[in-house]
């Protein structure tokens, strides 16, 4: 039987953040201004090693979790990550394991990936203009090497992706008809995300949110589209289906529509700490008793514990004030 939180919500995924490290530094996550060259990331004795990893992954199996999906940072900087797709894919009842990356370095990994076991790939990418895409992702790259990793991962067979994009205000809302476009006909689905207040660092403000509504109307305006019914209880994204059957976009609206209720999600950091929300302050140290020589049943005991406790509904609460509480930065958790 499924482990379940307060609100009788089960733990269903799993998202393992393997580094705290990203060559990108988007505005959104980890603005250049607080995240430059003397910011101190952790050291590599701090982060969890790949057995390690997979001993939580086995865990939070054992209790209910189907899906995994590995992020950062960005993942696809911790050397040798093929090896802990494969170890993950052998996990016993695990039945989705996917990847989220900024796409950078996707070219050169996207096959070892595959014949590792991983399934699916979420790419993220905010804007094709390459100026909007360049003030996005903090000048730290043009969006060529981007749409190169999406055509690697369509010649490995990872095949249909997710392309997320973060919309913001007066930055790139006004590229949001084009990407869509581009992928079109494609069989990818493009994700529209609400600028959200993950972290304290990003100095988001509610103005600067493009809502759903707004999302989906101007897309619509532009080929007509239609609600689709959730592919599973707990989807994050608002599902849409272009009329003329040219596939599907998706809005995840964690602001204006909040789905608190539905959510299914722990996280784990890279040094090793379970947080069962995005907004979250904390989270239990997993890593200290892993090395202490916990037992595997003492660390599932340890996952079932904290996930039962769990009333977190952060985004249903979400006042004016919230904002400016103390919560864990997006690039620790990995969305």
């Amino acid at each position: 039987m499924a482990t379940r939180d307060r609100f009788g919500r089960a733990l269903r995924d799993l998202r393992i953040s393997v580094t705290d490290r990203c060559n990108f530094r988007c505005g959104y996550c980890m603005p250049e201004e607080v995240f430059g060259e003397a910011y101190r990331f952790l050291p590599k004795t701090d982060i969890l090693t790949f057995e390690e990893i997979e001993r939580v992954a086995r865990a939070a199996v054992a209790l209910g979790a189907r899906k995994l999906r590995l992020t950062g940072g960005e993942p696809l900087l911790r050397a040798d990550l093929p090896r802990l797709v494969a170890m993950l894919a052998g996990v016993e009842g695990v039945e989705d394991l996917s990847l989220t990356t900024n796409g950078f370095l996707l070219a050169g990994y996207a096959g070892s990936l595959r014949e590792a076991g991983l399934h699916r790939i979420t790419v993220s990418l905010d804007s094709l203009d390459p100026e909007v895409f360049k003030a996005m992702s903090g000048r730290r790259s043009d969006v060529g090497p981007v749409l190169a990793g999406i055509e690697a991962a369509e010649r490995a067979g990872l095949s249909p992706l997710k392309i997320n994009c973060v919309v913001k205000r007066g930055v790139n809302d006004h590229t949001v008809v084009d990407l869509a476009d581009r992928f079109r006909g494609t069989g990818h689905i493009v994700r529209f995300i609400e600028y959200m207040d993950v972290g304290t660092r990003n100095g988001w403000r509610l103005d600067d949110v493009v809502t759903a509504k707004e999302i989906t109307a101007a897309i619509g305006a532009r080929w007509p589209v239609d609600p689709v019914e959730p592919n599973y209880p707990g989807e994050t994204a608002n599902r849409f289906r272009y009329r003329d059957g040219a596939g599907e976009i998706g809005v995840i609206a964690s602001v204006s529509q909040p789905f608190c209720g539905g959510c299914t999600r722990g996280r784990l950091t890279p040094e090793g700490k379970l947080v069962t929300c995005l907004f979250a302050a904390g989270g239990a140290d997993l890593r200290g008793p892993m090395r202490a020589g916990a037992t595997d049943a003492e660390l599932r005991e340890i996952v079932a514990r904290t996930w039962g406790a769990r009333t977190d509904r952060y985004s249903e609460e979400r006042t004016a004030e919230t904002p400016r509480t103390t919560k864990l930065e997006m690039y620790h958790l990995g969305g």
